[in-house]
């Protein structure tokens, strides 16, 4: 089959690969849609991943398809049916499993290799995290789960209240995403349900999203956004939320650039008492400066939040499935395997958010 192998920094390869065979347990799905992840481009730009992924290896981590073969022991599942799999599974044993902190799990099962013709599903995430694609779901979206299940996570993880004003720091997928789920309320305290949602209208935060895009920042809008900021227009980010907030500073931010300065921006712009969540990853090895004097006197609660859990893994599929939000706006594009490299230029010259690659 052809598909795409990583080998280094923005060395990206399309080569003939043996077709997958599924082991005891596992299963072998055709991809009909991968789609493209900022996480994806910072592997690409950077060579490499600490946790997820070593040169050379397949690439991709978001994929929607049909079973096409079963392993031995596989019974719950039939050859035809249309699935997604996160790119992850826990152990259930370790420390951190055994406390329920899925995502920091210290034996992880990943997996990667989406862009391509075939995609092979380990033993764990067939027990876990494969789920069924609604009839009406198209894979272009359910290839969403993933991201979105970790923009889930992290909005359960803000501490977001009733009527909160929450700033968003960056305009690309996983800051749309965290404006979405806030605007339909969710929270992670209960199982996402559009009609109990709804319900909470007028309790709903207060988002304020910065990117640096203005056509970004309209599908922000369309997304629930209360109001958006180009930070090409703004000299000081932090002095613009607290105009907005009577001069205390947003009650919730979230960081979704992954950048260090960015970190160091949402802080400043959080209000005493605020939770500030440092959800981008920032590259290998970089660090910030922080206040000592703001952090203790301001009771900040600064937060690191990574990746998903098999809760939020359905949690998203269901958000996606509801369509109470159009985020198919998302994906700019679908191309063939053949032009993923090209896509990569794109998505890094932002001309692009998500492009759905069809192998």
């Amino acid at each position: 089959m052809l598909a795409a192998v990583l080998y280094g920094q923005e060395d990206l390869r399309l080569e003939s690969v043996p077709d997958p065979e599924p082991a005891p347990g596992e299963i072998v799905i055709r991809v009909n849609a991968a789609t493209t992840c900022g996480t994806d481009l910072k592997v690409w730009r950077r060579g490499g991943h600490a946790r997820m992924l070593k040169p050379p290896t397949l690439f991709g981590h978001e994929a929607a398809g049909q079973i096409v073969a079963l392993g031995e022991g596989v019974t719950e599942w039939q050859v035809g049916d249309r699935v997604v799999a996160n790119n992850s599974a826990p152990c259930h044993q370790c420390f951190f499993c055994q406390r329920q902190e899925y995502s920091l799990c210290t034996d992880l099962c990943f997996n990667n290799g989406t862009f391509a013709e075939y995609l092979k599903i380990p033993a764990p995430i067939v027990r876990d995290n494969l789920l069924p694609i609604p009839a009406d779901l198209p894979d272009a979206l359910a290839s969403l789960t993933e991201p979105l299940a970790c923009v889930l996570h992290g909005v359960a993880r803000s501490n977001v209240r009733p009527g909160d004003r929450v700033a968003v720091l960056g305009d690309g997928a996983i800051g749309l995403m965290f404006v979405a789920a806030l605007s339909l309320g969710y929270t992670g305290k209960e199982p996402f349900s559009l009609s109990g949602n709804q319900d909470l209208q007028q309790e709903r935060p207060e988002i304020y999203l910065f990117g640096g895009s203005d056509r970004r920042l309209a599908i922000g809008e369309q997304f629930g956004a209360s109001c958006t900021f180009n930070h090409r227009q703004i000299p000081d980010i932090p002095t613009a939320v607290k105009h907005l907030t009577e001069g205390w500073g947003a009650d919730v931010i979230i960081e979704a650039t992954g950048s260090p300065q960015v970190w160091e921006t949402a802080i400043a712009a959080a209000r005493p008492g605020a939770t500030v969540n440092l959800f981008g990853g920032c590259p290998r090895d970089t660090s910030i400066t922080v206040s000592t004097e703001q952090l203790h006197y301001s009771e900040l609660t600064l937060k690191g939040v990574f990746h998903n859990t098999p809760f939020f893994v359905r949690e998203a599929l269901a958000m996606l499935a509801s369509r109470a939000l159009p985020f198919e706006l998302m994906i700019s594009d679908q191309q063939p395997l053949k032009n993923l490299e090209q896509v990569f230029c794109e998505m890094r010259d932002r001309k692009v958010i998500k492009v759905a690659i069809a192998p």
